[in-house]
């Protein structure tokens, strides 16, 4: 069973992670942090089903900050 979006979005805030201000177009949202270099964006509302390269890129950005 998929993840939501609003489970995505807590697994980044609780390495530190923050929404960049003027939010994205519509439902999209973009999260970045100190040592990563780029943003995450996060597609749909919050209690949507996260697609699977949501969750892998959201993955991948936590494994490089704890690096």
């Amino acid at each position: 069973m998929p993840r939501k979006i609003r489970e995505l979005i807590q697994d980044l805030r609780n390495v530190d992670f923050y929404e960049i201000v003027g939010r994205g177009k519509g439902s999209h949202r973009k999260f970045t942090h100190l040592r990563y270099s780029g943003a995450v964006t996060l597609s749909g509302k919050p209690g949507d089903d996260a697609k699977p390269y949501q969750e892998k890129q959201v993955q991948r950005a936590i494994e490089e900050v704890q690096k």
